[in-house]
């Protein structure tokens, strides 16, 4: 039986797709092919490449801070935390407000691998078209264009140049891209990880706020309708409440609100 998995974006609130990998890892279920939007491109990368979920897990625990950490393991990982805050630093050209090489550099690091040919799972990338507001599908050649293109959000990373075309944040126009493996499998697994909207202490949203906010309302509105017409075998959406997309200080949390929905997932997927 072929498992497709289709990885979705949403910022920090993606990491929670680790926890989708380690189980199907702890079922001993390999994908025979992967696409992803956005955090869910990178994530599916770096699997694709033939690391773990529990890997991944590690490699996120060791860079973030844990409820569970005393001050003696966040002084041991202290190189680490440095290292994730230089990883994003001010944007200098016009764009975006943040760089993302930083990000990059400790991603391909781990990944080692410069061609989708390379990837021991076959994956797809989304982005978009700025200009013809076209979904654009990466599937060979050089890999870290594509990443840095799906992952572009606007407002936030500068768009990504390639070919004679403006490209930005694949989650505009396919925010969860299960379309894209259905074909070639058995079954589907769709992973949302778009977050679940709820007024806070501050109901009226900032700048930055209103801008995401209104992005993930029109990428909410857009995967309802495709949900409606072609719906995935297995669709999963953590409902992961009061983290932004750029929290990097809310890991910890997205972990921990994602484990409903990983229970969630393994019960289908045994009684598939």
């Amino acid at each position: 039986m072929k498992i497709g998995l289709a990885l979705g974006g949403g910022g920090v609130r993606g990491f929670a797709h680790i926890l989708v990998l380690k189980a199907l890892d702890d079922l001993g279920i390999k994908p025979s092919v992967i696409a992803g939007t956005s955090m869910g491109s990178i994530i599916g990368a770096m699997y694709a490449s033939g690391l773990s979920g529990e890997h991944l897990l590690k490699l996120l625990q060791d860079h973030s801070v844990q409820k569970d950490d005393s001050l003696r393991d966040i002084y041991n990982k202290r190189d680490n935390l440095i290292e994730w805050m230089k990883m994003f630093s001010l944007e200098k050209d016009r764009g975006g407000i943040l760089e993302s090489e930083g990000l990059f550099e400790l991603l391909f690091h781990e990944i080692k691998c410069d061609l989708f040919e390379q990837l021991e799972i076959p994956l797809t990338v989304i982005a978009a078209d700025y200009w013809s507001a076209e979904e654009v599908v990466f599937n060979k050649g050089k890999l870290l264009p594509a990443i840095q293109a799906s992952m572009a959000v606007p407002g936030v990373f500068a768009p990504v140049c390639w070919e004679d075309r403006v490209l930005i944040d694949g989650g505009v126009v396919n925010m969860v891209p299960y379309d894209h493996v259905a074909p070639h499998c058995d079954v589907t697994i769709a992973v949302n990880v778009g977050g679940t909207r709820y007024p806070d202490e501050t109901p009226v949203p900032n700048i930055m706020e209103s801008l995401l906010g209104t992005i993930s309302i029109m990428q909410t509105a857009m995967l309802k309708n495709k949900l409606e017409q072609h719906p995935p075998d297995i669709f999963i959406h953590p409902e992961i409440k009061g983290i932004r997309m750029m929290d990097f200080t809310g890991i910890d949390d997205v972990l921990e609100q994602s484990q409903p929905a990983i229970e969630e997932l393994i019960e289908k997927l045994k009684r598939l």
